[in-house]
């Protein structure tokens, strides 16, 4: 059996959802598929591992699409400074919100707190459906009618095609778009803990020879932990006991982290730096890890993904409203075209901050230090660079940004 629309987004995630989101209410027919529907949050419930640091800009389009108090309703914890140093603690660079006016500079929120609200948002849209669980069995890619089967033998028919469905997407590889890519010699462990301390509202990252260590506050006396290292040294510190990697913790974080009661929980990843050859073709987009895959010692994957979703709606919208044939590659162009050149320019700075730092040698350790030094003495650069981080400066697309 065929079902026929418009557009169809593979992939339920957050990027996916919250590009359907931005497209409910038009006259566009969206389908939304994912695999598999995220656990229900209960009040109490241990933390997850994967969280994201939102931006203020990726706050303002989750306000914007309707999603945004589906996650402060459920639990999220805001940050009002962030420090980053190197050696000396008192060399720190830090970032203050109050030093902009600003209430906070972004949020940590769990990454199944936002889709679970995304995806209630999609609910409310009566253009919309949502096809969950449903596993992508097949992608058949053709230029402005491509058809999406599924392991239950559904066949979903789209005029345009979105990819949201992650760094190994289907719908890429079915459109023959190229990637680049290499694995960084890295590694991400993540750890959920219980500290001996209120809620902080500081999120703060020491760099290291080996990678970056970091801290990230959750609500109540909760946090997340993250220690970048060498694949090798990720693995041994997976292998210990819980007490044994407590002990490790406590005597490789600075002092500043103070103490933790409690390890709840620890996993990792690989880091992989990756981009599409091309995100459009006739009849197909691609957007978040479909599209790319950053470095996250920034914690500006996920945003940069809501940035992809806030231009193509935008684009989409426009071509409703002109009456242009939305899928085409032409149309399609002017969302790579805002994109494409943003995102490099934030995946070279990741490596540049990789390469920078992941490295012994003392002139760059000297500079280094330097740099973070003097960047906490520039009174008038300092409010630019915070903005620039939150997504209240630069080019934001008119859905992230404040009005």
């Amino acid at each position: 059996m065929k079902t026929e629309y418009d557009i169809v987004i593979v992939g339920g995630g957050m990027v996916g959802a919250a590009i359907a989101c931005a497209l409910g209410g038009s006259r566009y027919q969206v389908t939304l598929i994912e695999g598999h529907y995220p656990d229900a949050f209960e009040t109490g419930q241990p933390h997850d591992l994967r969280v994201s640091a939102l931006s203020v800009a990726s706050e303002t389009l989750l306000r914007n699409i309707g999603a945004w108090d589906g996650i402060t309703s459920r639990r999220s914890c805001p940050y009002r400074r962030m420090k980053v140093w190197e050696a000396n603690e008192s060399a720190a660079t830090l970032f203050d919100s109050e030093e902009i006016g600003e209430a906070h500079l972004g949020h940590i929120v769990e990454n199944r707190v936002t889709q679970l609200a995304l995806l209630e948002t999609v609910k409310q849209h009566n253009n919309i459906d949502l096809i969950c669980p449903a596993k992508t069995k097949r992608v058949d890619y053709s230029s402005g009618s491509s058809i999406v089967e599924l392991e239950d033998g559904r066949e979903i028919v789209g005029r345009l095609l979105i990819g949201a469905d992650g760094g190994e997407s289907k719908v890429r590889q079915a459109a023959g778009i190229g990637i680049t890519k290499w694995d960084y010699n890295q590694q991400a462990l993540v750890a959920s803990v219980v500290t001996s301390y209120p809620q902080q509202d500081i999120t703060w990252q020491q760099f290291t020879p080996t990678g970056p260590l970091a801290f990230l506050p959750l609500s109540g006396n909760h946090a997340s932990l993250v220690w970048y290292n060498t694949p090798d040294e990720i693995k041994r510190l997976m292998a210990m006991s819980d007490h044994v990697f407590l002990e490790a913790v406590h005597q490789e974080f600075p002092s500043c982290l103070g103490k933790i009661d409690q390890l709840l929980d620890r996993s990792y990843f690989p880091l992989r730096r990756q981009h599409a050859q091309s995100y459009v073709a006739e009849g197909v987009a691609l957007a978040g890890d479909s599209a790319h895959m950053i470095h996250p010692l920034a914690g500006q994957g996920v945003n940069i993904g809501f940035m992809d979703v806030a231009m193509l709606a935008e684009v989409l919208l426009d071509a409703q409203e002109q009456g242009d044939r939305f899928y085409s590659k032409e149309t399609l162009a002017k969302y790579e075209k805002a994109r494409r050149h943003q995102n490099l320019l934030m995946m070279q700075t990741m490596d540049a901050f990789y390469h920078v730092f992941s490295n012994d040698n003392l002139p760059l350790k000297l500079l280094r230090n330097l740099g973070l030094g003097v960047a906490n003495k520039l009174p008038f650069a300092k409010p630019h660079i915070t903005r620039f981080a939150m997504g209240l400066e630069g080019p934001v697309p008119s859905l992230a940004r404040r009005t």
